[in-house]
């Protein structure tokens, strides 16, 4: 399991979307969603 299939496991599981990641993080949702998808790393 990677680092996208584990960070969308544990935003769903704590309840939280992709914008309320982004927001607590300080980056932009599409920067989450690229994490989750594998498409990006940093």
């Amino acid at each position: 399991m990677g680092f996208g299939e584990n960070l969308m496991r544990s935003r769903k599981k704590s309840g939280l979307s992709q914008e309320e990641v982004a927001a607590k993080l300080g980056i932009s949702r599409q920067t989450v969603s690229k994490w989750e998808l594998g498409v990006s790393q940093s």
